[in-house]
């Protein structure tokens, strides 16, 4: 990875990079790591929702609480067509509004969010090139002596359909939370079901049981899928967004529980 930009706050080094892939590409993600961090640490992959980027809300408060409380890095990139790799704004703009459309209808059937057929083949497309994607992301940062063998996984919705993907092809990978996602709701079909059904590392789910975009059936069929014997469910009252802030508790308890504690 080349460093773009780095700045330190409040000892969190958060450092602006760009990842070389196949195709030559160059991918932008941030690295957030302890001031004078030296040798590696356990580090956590954080995978953002659909229509938002790498440094929404959610995934700079888990980066910057991992950070300070455990002394661990954690990496985060654009997905295609998000962030810093948008190339049609219009589209981009049309996919928040219907997203946004969708959550202020309310609990309901929880339709997936892409119904038309060439939206969702491009989407899913999307989501295996990402996968791809952070296999290149472990390949550098193993290569680098970044990190060893603590290797984690966080992401909520899209960041969920194409974890779950990634977790399951990426042996590097030993614990993951995954959440707000569920079978046959726009995250793919038979091949989605295939990889829950792979998935053999420690795993929490969270969902939330007003869930807007995921139906509850969805939701818990897809829990119920997750083969692995280690897994744990929480379920909160509330829409899609509306995760519960203590959730981060749990995901840093359960990072520490299975990568061990930081530097």
């Amino acid at each position: 990875m080349e460093i773009v930009q780095e700045v330190c706050e409040r000892g969190v080094i958060e450092r602006r990079v760009g990842l070389k892939v196949e195709g030559g590409e160059v991918v932008p993600g941030i690295v957030w790591l302890p001031e004078a961090a030296t040798g590696p640490r356990p580090t956590v992959i954080l995978g953002h929702g659909g229509v938002v980027h790498k440094r929404a809300p959610e995934v700079l408060g888990l980066a910057r609480r991992l950070v300070r409380h455990q002394g661990y890095a954690a990496v985060a990139l654009d997905a295609p067509e998000h962030g810093e790799r948008i190339t049609d704004k219009e589209a981009a703009r049309a996919r928040r509004r219907s997203v946004q459309a969708r959550i202020g209808q309310g609990p309901g059937a929880g339709l997936p969010v892409v119904t038309d057929a060439n939206q969702a083949a491009g989407f899913a497309g999307r989501m295996n090139a990402h996968v791809g994607e952070l296999t290149a992301l472990v390949d550098d940062l193993v290569s680098t002596g970044f990190i060893d063998d603590r290797l984690g996984y966080w992401g909520m919705s899209m960041g969920t359909g194409i974890g779950l993907r990634f977790v399951a092809s990426e042996p590097r990978v030993k614990a993951a939370v995954l959440g707000l996602a569920g079978l046959g709701a726009g995250m793919g079909g038979a091949e989605f079901e295939a990889a829950a059904r792979s998935l053999r590392v420690p795993i929490l789910f969270l969902f939330q049981w007003d869930d807007e975009l995921i139906a509850r059936d969805a939701g818990l069929a897809l829990f119920d899928a997750i083969g692995s014997t280690d897994k744990t469910l929480h379920v909160n009252p509330g829409g899609h967004v509306e995760v519960p802030v203590f959730e981060n508790d749990s995901a840093e308890s359960f990072f520490v529980r299975h990568l061990g504690a930081g530097g």
